[in-house]
C-alpha cells in the first residue's frame, strides 16, 4: 500500500492546503494500494501475556486427565468397552430415545398452548397459563413423576358426568391408563411445557408490537401476521433456549428411575446390581449421554446458522 499517498490521514491540515489535482491523484494512489491488498491478509490482535498462564493452566488440565482418567485402571475401560454396545444397553438407549422425543414434542405442544394462554386478552385465559407455569416452577419434576405415578390413589376413577342425565359421558378406572411409560412421557411433557411456554412467549414478545400493528392496518390475518412476519423474526431468539431446554430433556429422562420405567440408567444400574462393576457401567451411561448432548448440540448450531442468514449483527 503506498503509505505517502495517505499522509493527509495523518496530517489533518495537509487536506486542506493540497489542490483538487493533488487530492485525487492522492486518492487514486490509495484506491490502486487498497485494491493491491493480499486478499488473505488478517488483522491479529496482540498476544497478551496473560494467555500464557491460560496457556499453561491447559497443559496441566490435559496431563491430570490422562493421569487421573485415561491411565488409571480403576476406570477398567475394558469393561467400559465390553459393555457400551451391549444388548440391554441398546435397548435402554432405545427406551430413552422414544421417551425424549414423544415427552418433547408432547412438551412443545403443551408450551405453545401455554404461551397461547399467557398472551391471551382474555383474564381468564392469562390466569391459567400464569398458574399452570407457577405451578411447574415450583414442583420438582422427580415429585411430579411421582405425584402422577400414585395418582389412582387420590383418583381411582376418571370420569365425566352430565348434568341431569344421571349418566357419564366417560368412565374410565385411572390404573388403566396409569403405566410407567405414560406417566414419564406425560411428566416429563409437563415439565417441559412449563418452561418452553415462557421461551415462545419471551420470542414472541421481542418482534417490535408496531411491525403487527402495521400488519392489522393493511389488512392482514393474525394468523398470517403471525406466521409471516413474527415467527420468522420471533425463531431466531426461540432456537437457543429452547435448545437448551431440548437438550436437558436427554438428560431428565434419567429421573424415570424412580417410577420404574427402564431407561439407560435404569438399564445400567440393573446390570451391576448383579455384576457390582459400578464405575464403567455409569461411566457406560455417561458417554452415551454425552453422545446423544453432542449430537443435539451440533443440530441446534445448524438451525442458529440458517435462520441467522441474512441477518447483520
Amino acid at each position: 500500500m503506498d503509505i505517502e499517498a495517505r499522509k493527509d490521514m495523518q496530517d489533518p491540515a495537509a487536506f486542506f492546503t493540497e489542490t483538487p489535482l493533488t487530492r485525487r491523484n492522492n486518492g487514486a494512489a490509495y484506491r490502486r494500494g487498497v485494491q493491491q491488498q493480499p486478499a488473505g491478509l488478517r488483522i491479529h490482535a496482540r498476544p497478551k501475556k496473560s494467555d500464557w498462564f491460560w496457556y499453561a493452566m491447559l497443559l496441566v488440565v490435559v496431563v491430570l486427565f490422562v493421569e487421573l482418567v485415561i491411565d488409571n485402571p480403576r476406570w477398567q475401560w475394558d469393561i467400559v468397552a465390553h459393555y457400551l454396545f451391549n444388548k440391554r444397553v441398546m435397548k435402554g438407549l432405545g427406551n430413552t430415545l422414544i421417551l425424549t422425543v414423544l415427552s418433547s414434542a408432547l412438551g412443545l405442544c403443551f408450551g405453545v398452548l401455554i404461551a397461547a394462554c399467557r398472551m391471551a386478552d382474555n383474564a381468564v385465559l392469562r390466569a391459567a397459563g400464569y398458574v399452570y407455569i407457577w405451578i411447574i416452577r415450583a414442583t420438582p419434576p422427580l415429585a411430579m413423576l411421582l405425584f402422577l405415578f400414585f395418582l389412582s390413589a387420590l383418583i381411582p376413577r376418571l370420569y365425566l358426568p352430565l348434568p341431569l342425565l344421571h349418566a357419564n359421558l366417560f368412565d374410565i378406572d385411572t390404573n388403566q391408563i396409569i403405566s410407567r411409560f405414560s406417566v414419564a412421557v406425560i411428566g416429563l411433557a409437563m415439565y417441559l411445557g412449563g418452561y418452553s411456554a415462557e421461551i415462545f412467549r419471551g420470542g414472541v414478545s421481542a418482534v417490535d408490537r408496531g411491525q403487527r400493528e402495521a400488519c392489522k392496518a393493511i389488512g392482514m390475518s393474525d394468523f398470517r401476521t403471525m406466521w409471516h412476519v413474527v415467527m420468522p423474526q420471533a425463531v431466531r431468539i426461540i432456537i437457543p433456549p429452547l435448545a437448551n431446554e431440548l437438550i436437558t430433556m436427554f438428560k431428565n429422562t434419567s429421573l424415570v428411575t424412580v417410577i420404574g420405567y427402564v431407561e439407560l440408567l435404569t438399564t445400567v444400574q440393573l446390570i451391576y446390581a448383579t455384576n457390582f462393576e459400578t464405575i464403567p457401567l455409569l461411566t457406560v451411561a455417561c458417554i452415551w449421554y454425552l453422545v446423544l448432548t453432542s449430537l443435539a448440540m451440533a443440530a441446534q448450531s445448524l438451525l442458529e446458522r440458517h435462520f441467522r442468514k441474512g441477518v447483520r449483527t
